[in-house]
């Protein structure tokens, strides 16, 4: 009764439907939001994906965890500019639109996949090969710390209310999505196109040149997106400005993000960054077998992020963090103690696509989450900032995290930890309301009618 109360609300407002967009316009700029996110997404995840070729190429000579620690610590170092990149392009968002951040944000992109793709090896230029990597995935951490609350934004406020959650949803589909298409490019590669002596020397730049140029086109359609209502109504009536000390007045708000990410991306990274590397680290699998796997399930992943997305809109988005919460507490170390077990390819897979099914509890769901907790004039920055922050903190370092213990002898220590970050999830999932009801989504316009 409580959300046909908040829906016939909105009825008598029609203007905060984004009426002003047809059906087929609003796809289209959703469509062209979500592609230029997978673009982001492309390039962030081919780093991961490729991690294991080009690791000998930027560090010295080593065992091969040495490598992949070097490797993951810069992995890391692209998190920690993530936050700088939420605050600026979320406050660039808020006060120039939401179009005018995301078109900023795919051309640093761009130019951090390129440089990768033309930074010459450690035997060629030494110590200048992995502070040029470096820098390169500085620029990248900058520009996916803004993508994620610009897009977050962006697609929430140019869905309709009753489609909230599964629209979102797609800024999920077309992040896994860019991993897929990233393993289905190392996996074309390994079995088709070059051989792995080929893919060891030079074949790991062809996807960040790649993704230079898909990230061209992405500035392309975006540049062709319409700007949401919700933000033109607010910016040409509002003098609040969008900065930390307007993002503070929300404390309640940032706190709920910062728990529910703390959980939610270290579980995410787990069982999609890492999980490349454990498979082949500890459990003991082939290069070539790893990526059959991770791409089979990453593409379960990606479809059930729309079916989630859409049981939210009926059954809530609390609900859905509590299953996450609960599931990810309880399910978490077996899963992992029997993925790191000698196995078949098809028992590997059975149990990813079990921990992925958890995941996407929380996938599907918090970037809608998130934007419904944030009036419209500080969205993209509250939404933007608390989460790079977190994710810099907790996702940035899963990776390390779990390769460092690894190196110490007590692997198994990992996954209590993922353990314990779902439990702080489950915590404030429990005790907080539907957001679907409190929706400051549906808040800016029905204010300016009054």
């Amino acid at each position: 009764m409580k959300r046909q109360t908040e829906y016939s609300k909105l009825d008598d407002h029609p203007e905060a439907q984004v009426a002003s967009f047809s059906h087929g316009k609003r796809l289209r700029n959703i469509f062209s939001g979500s592609v230029g996110n997978l673009v982001e997404y492309f390039d962030w995840a081919i780093y991961a994906a490729f991690g294991l070729y080009f690791a000998p190429i930027f560090f010295p000579a080593g065992d091969q965890t040495a490598q992949l620690l070097n490797n993951a610590a810069v992995f890391a170092v692209g998190f920690i500019f993530r936050p700088l990149g939420g605050w600026v392009l979320g406050s660039l968002a808020d006060r120039k639109g939401r179009k005018y951040a995301l078109v900023f944000s795919v051309s640093l992109m761009c130019l951090g996949s390129l440089m990768i793709a033309c930074i010459p090896g450690y035997a060629v230029i030494g110590d200048w090969a992995p502070a040029l990597l470096l820098f390169a995935r500085v620029l990248q951490g900058f520009s996916i710390g803004g993508e994620y609350g610009s897009s977050a934004t962006y697609l929430s406020e140019m869905a309709t209310p009753e489609r909230r959650g599964y629209y979102s949803s797609f800024q999920y589909v077309t992040i896994v999505l860019g991993q897929i298409l990233a393993l289905g490019l190392l996996m074309l590669l390994q079995q088709c196109l070059l051989s792995n002596e080929e893919l060891h020397a030079w074949g790991w730049r062809i996807p960040f040149v790649i993704g230079g140029i898909m990230a061209v086109a992405a500035v392309c359609l975006r540049g062709k997106m319409a700007e949401t209502d919700a933000f033109v109504n607010c910016h040409s009536q509002s003098s609040r400005q969008a900065n930390i000390r307007e993002l503070l007045k929300y404390p309640k708000q940032i706190g709920t993000v910062v728990a529910l990410t703390a959980g939610g991306t270290v579980s995410y990274y787990t069982f999609t960054v890492y999980m490349q590397k454990f498979l082949v680290n500890t459990t003991g699998f082939s290069k070539d077998d790893t990526t059959v796997i991770c791409l089979l399930a990453l593409c379960v992943f990606m479809l059930l992020q729309p079916l989630f997305g859409w049981t939210s809109d009926l059954v809530g988005r609390r609900f859905m963090l509590i299953a996450f919460g609960a599931a990810a507490t309880l399910f978490t170390v077996p899963i992992l103690a029997a993925l790191s077990q000698p196995q078949s390819m098809a028992s590997a897979l059975g149990w990813y696509i079990c921990a992925l099914l958890i995941v996407s509890g929380y996938s599907s769901v918090n970037a809608i989450v998130k934007a419904e907790l944030f009036p419209v004039h500080i969205r993209a920055l509250g939404v933007g900032f608390p989460y790079a922050v977190t994710v810099a903190l907790f996702g940035g370092t899963a990776e390390y995290l779990a390769l460092w213990l690894k190196s110490i002898g007590h692997p198994a220590w990992f996954a209590y930890y993922v353990s314990a970050c779902a439990a702080l999830s489950l915590i404030v999932s429990l005790n907080m309301k539907e957001t679907m009801l409190t929706s400051e989504l549906n808040q800016p316009i029905l204010q300016h009618d009054e």
